[in-house]
């Protein structure tokens, strides 16, 4: 019998009534009739559930899917880019000579506009060294952009064998063989029979990822997306389309190498709805980690100018997300277009990211907590257990909040260090391969070479990645470093 994941009704359906308590819908009713008609709850951790639904069942489900999504939200979080910048009052500026971005605080001509504040209430402390955010910046060298995309996949690859497992059996895993606090792949030399038993390596991910297995970098999704956003900028340029996107998946991107909400949207444009209702239609996971996991491409071509990288993000995202799916993105391209200068810290970096996310969306909430434990806890297992605490009860381990909660505190206790900031985004469980690589990203940007990111990590994949994006199987991380310093520095 063919379960295929993310799409049958009746699993849908309790995904929707998670998401509709969580963006400030009331579905208790519709809930209610739910399970006296003998639906079951969402799917744990996989995709489907093993048993078929009835056919009175699957119609139930598509029935309430369309009631929930007529529900009024007592939230004001928009996706329409106008809104969300009106809500954003430190919206970064676009780059124009000796105006600064909402990140410095360095006494020039933009200093009287308001700046970020540290969760403290502190006034920003970037130092006068750093270069204004606003001011248009010399794309990085193609060997930045080598680092960067090492980073992503370095990253991807630590977080594999682990993807789906719980934090306490990711710790379990890697004190089995010495390997904790993280420090490098994961191995299945030494771990006990008893406990690979109980939590066995991700199924897929196991004869590839593990250190005694890799050979080049294999097939990921948090890699193909950035491979297709290439692409796009390749045929479209910069000024791309919603639309534009949507071609462009269904003429390179195999339906099978999608998951969640893109699965679902690539569903609604074979049935015919057109973006930005792809998004919404039938979509529970609208806000989960999957247009994060395409954003760098948006980030790189837009070095130090934070706003655009946003803007580019949002038009993106769109086609598969809404609300806080879509901030997650914007928030990842603001801070690795700011990454990108070379000029500031990762702390400065996050600001800039803040910055275009709405101060009273749940997304913003969670990023200054996470930035605030951050900075409270020498220990960065106390700061992945309180994030823990706060989101596992209530979210997927999919979803682009508790995801990108951790990211940011990563980045922020390893203070923007390569391994450290791979090895804390891995090690906080939830969507380890999709947190490593964005860390990854960033970190291996601000590294600026890949001779800075060391040999154990970089040498095992040799150079070369695998891939269902056809014209780029085998290709090197060097090439597409010289390939995305074209885009970035194409007028």
């Amino acid at each position: 019998m063919l379960r295929l994941t993310w799409v049958q009704p009746e699993d849908l359906l309790g995904h929707e009534l998670r998401q509709a308590r969580q963006d400030g819908r009331e579905p208790s009713a519709i809930a209610a009739r739910w399970r006296a008609a003998g639906g079951a709850d969402a799917p744990d951790r996989a995709g489907a559930s093993p048993d078929r639904a009835s056919r009175y069942l699957r119609q139930l489900a598509e029935d309430l899917l369309d009631e929930l999504a007529d529900l009024p939200s007592r939230l004001n979080e928009p996706t329409d880019l106008a809104e969300i910048k009106a809500l954003c009052p430190e919206w970064p500026s676009a780059p124009r000579g000796g105006r600064c971005g909402p990140s410095c605080d360095c006494g020039c001509a933009g200093a009287d506009r308001a700046v970020p504040r540290a969760p403290d209430g502190a006034r920003c402390s970037a130092p006068a060294r750093q270069a204004p955010v606003g001011v248009p910046t010399p794309a990085p060298t193609p060997r930045a952009y080598h680092a960067a995309w090492l980073g992503r996949a370095v990253g991807c690859l630590l977080g594999k064998p682990v993807e789906k497992l719980p934090l306490h059996a990711i710790r379990e895993l890697a004190r089995a063989t010495g390997n904790w606090p993280l420090n490098h792949y994961f191995t299945a030399h030494g771990v006990p029979a008893e406990l690979l038993s109980a939590h066995p390596w991700n199924r897929r991910s196991a004869p590839t990822s593990l250190a005694e297995n890799i050979d080049g970098m294999p097939e990921d999704d948090d890699l193909n997306y950035p491979l297709l956003n290439l692409l796009l900028l390749q045929r479209h340029t910069r000024s791309f389309t919603t639309a534009d996107v949507a071609a462009l998946w269904l003429d390179e991107l195999p339906a099978g190498r999608t998951f969640t909400a893109e699965r679902v949207a690539y569903r609604n444009l074979l049935t015919g709805v057109e973006p930005p209702h792809t998004a919404r239609h039938r979509n529970p996971f609208r806000e989960w980690i999957g247009a994060l996991i395409r954003a760098d491409a948006h980030g790189w071509s837009n070095p130090g100018d934070p706003a655009a990288a946003a803007e580019q993000a949002h038009r993106d995202a769109t086609l598969t997300h809404t609300a806080n799916g879509v901030y997650a993105a914007m928030f990842t391209a603001a801070v690795i277009a700011t990454a990108a200068t070379g000029s500031h810290d990762v702390h400065a970096c996050l600001r800039t990211g803040r910055s275009v996310i709405p101060p009273h969306s749940r997304l913003a909430r969670a990023v200054d907590h996470a930035i605030r434990l951050a900075g409270e806890h020498p220990d960065f297992d106390t700061v992945v257990d309180e994030l823990h605490a706060a989101h596992s009860p209530t979210h997927h381990w999919v979803h682009a909040i508790p995801n990108t909660a951790l990211i940011a505190a990563a980045l922020t206790h390893a203070d923007g260090d390569f391994t450290g900031s791979v090895c804390r985004a891995v090690s906080g469980g939830w969507d380890t391969d999709s947190n490593g690589a964005t860390a990854g990203s960033v970190a291996g940007l601000l590294a600026r070479d890949p001779d800075a990111l060391p040999d154990r990590w970089t040498i095992p994949l040799k150079n070369r990645l695998a891939t269902s994006v056809a014209r780029f199987d085998g290709t090197g991380f060097d090439t597409l470093a010289h390939l995305t310093h074209l885009e970035a520095t194409r007028s």
